[in-house]
């Protein structure tokens, strides 16, 4: 992939995120970082008073820095802001941030050397993928404590995984052949001044949403089949009457899931009306879809934005300090997300109620093998219910919050990348929660017949059950639950795609 500064998108993200696709930078982007180097150079020369390289940082900014301290500034910059801490962003965001790092720097508006941007693209194609703790960001002045982690391994030090194994970052790079770089003036500053940590958890977080959107939706139809749905809840016209795309393409996608089933009813043939999490599946689901429209928009345009401080405009004719580092926009989308993954489990953990629960049903109670002397699925409710619980709490808005830092300079900053962490626990826990509806609605079709499924949704059954066995009597469901989640987040939804595109 070529890196250009412009045009990264979420599914060009995904292939080096995931796919480990190689990355180059491109022509234009590479003179464009020359040109702009240039002026720093110039500036450090010419002995200007300009915010971060001649000057230190925050409440600093007013303290200047001589010529020859300028690089000293540099390093003692990422040293002191590398205070993060707790667990580790997962690898698959460390990676995210490097790519996302790299890309800023590309559009050229930083004053880095190429050899830093070379560096990062270096790491990234190596596959070592710097150890990054959590906690520690407010998200502005960007994050700097998260990116100050990644850019100690440029310099050889921190600590990295790579083929597997936890290692100093300059093990790492020794086995791979690459040097540390010597930090030059603002380079420092450029490489930790960002949203880039808020913005790597957000694509991570955004890619499992959209796979969550997908398959909510099949097991939804599962579930409807096991409680004898009325079908006539997804009739077009319904959804046309109120207008909202997404809301009508759920609805489409219900019907393909359920063309051909004997298992669905029409209204007033068992009851009149099913309860809200059958009947308004399109509506619920709809508006989710409607959150991941949202925050993908405002994921690419970021994940294309310059987002230090200051700029460098017009060859270097003007310098401007500004605030592209504040996180506001993304705390905004992320907690959006947190709000429409939890509505997918809420709404799931209803209908695990309604599979497992004898006076809402004509099931077995629990859909127990033996009602009594076995529990059955019984507590696979409960488990469903605190991880829905738990997300409420986490859905809390970081983005309301503000602390001042930096003596009162920092005085209003977007509490961003505790949002968007929050926004992957909150998906973690949906996952969850939709493997236990997967695992009831295959119970309950079970008891209703397979041979009654539809077409697609029987398919959908039969690669699930080579995950989770039918239950024949008690056993360790903790188990089932996590190997389900598991093979969810890793199912490949190529088909729903090429499906929903054709039809």
């Amino acid at each position: 992939m070529i890196l250009t500064g412009e045009d990264l998108t979420l599914h060009l993200s995904k292939k080096v995120i995931f796919e480990k696709e190689k990355v180059t930078l491109s022509q234009d982007a590479l003179e464009k970082v020359l040109k702009s180097r240039k002026v720093v150079e110039k500036m450090v020369l010419e002995k200007r008073t300009v915010y971060g390289i001649t000057t230190g940082f925050g409440k600093f900014s007013d303290v200047y820095i001589d010529t020859e301290d300028v690089k000293e500034l540099q390093y003692n910059l990422i040293h002191s802001h590398a205070c993060g801490v707790g667990s580790p962003f997962p690898e698959s965001v460390s990676r995210a941030m490097i790519l996302l790092r790299a890309n800023a720097l590309a559009k050229g508006f930083s004053g880095v050397r190429v050899e830093v941007i070379s560096s990062l693209l270096a790491l990234l194609n190596a596959e070592i993928h710097p150890v990054i703790p959590q906690q520690g960001s407010l998200g502005a002045s960007g994050d700097l404590a998260p990116l100050s982690h990644l850019a100690l391994v440029l310099v050889g030090e921190g600590e990295v995984v790579y083929r597997g194994k936890q290692m100093e970052a300059s093990d790492a790079m020794r086995q791979e052949g690459i040097s540390p770089i010597q930090l030059e003036a603002k380079e420092g500053l450029a490489l930790i001044n960002g949203t880039q940590a808020m913005t790597a958890m957000g694509v991570v977080a955004l890619l499992e949403a959209e796979k969550i959107g997908w398959l909510s939706e099949a097991i939804a139809a599962m579930t409807v089949e096991a409680l004898n749905g009325i079908i006539d809840t997804f009739d077009e016209r319904v959804h046309l009457a109120r207008a909202y795309p997404e809301q009508i393409d759920v609805a489409k996608r219900m019907r393909s899931w359920l063309e051909g089933s004997g298992l669905t009813t029409r209204q007033g043939e068992i009851r009149v009306q099913d309860a809200y999490s059958l009947r308004c599946i399109p509506q619920v689901l709809g508006a989710s879809w409607q959150v991941i429209g949202y925050v993908k928009e405002k994921l690419e345009i970021e994940m294309n934005a310059a987002t230090d401080n200051p700029l460098i405009f017009d060859e270097g004719e003007q310098v401007i300090s500004g605030g592209n580092f504040h996180g506001q926009p993304i705390a905004f989308a992320m907690d959006f997300l947190k709000l429409g993954m939890a509505e997918v489990a809420n709404i799931s953990e209803r209908r695990i109620e309604r599979l497992v629960n004898p006076q809402l049903n004509d099931l077995p109670p629990f859909l127990s093998a033996r009602p009594g002397l076995q529990s059955g699925a019984m507590i696979m409710q409960y488990c469903a219910a605190s991880l829905v619980s738990e997300n409420k709490t986490l859905a809390h808005p970081a983005s309301v919050d503000s602390i001042p830092s930096s003596a009162n300079q920092e005085d209003h900053v977007s509490m961003g990348t505790i949002a968007a962490r929050h926004a992957y626990e909150i998906i973690q826990n949906t996952w969850r929660v939709l493997a236990i509806e997967c695992i009831t609605a295959m119970q309950g079709v079970e008891y209703r017949g397979t041979e009654h499924m539809s077409p697609r949704t029987f398919q959908f059954f039969e690669k699930a059950r080579e995950i989770v066995p039918s239950i024949k009597s008690d056993r360790l469901f903790s188990t089932d639950i996590e190997a389900c989640t598991s093979w969810l987040k890793n199912y490949d939804c190529t088909d729903f795609f090429e499906r929903d595109n054709k039809e």
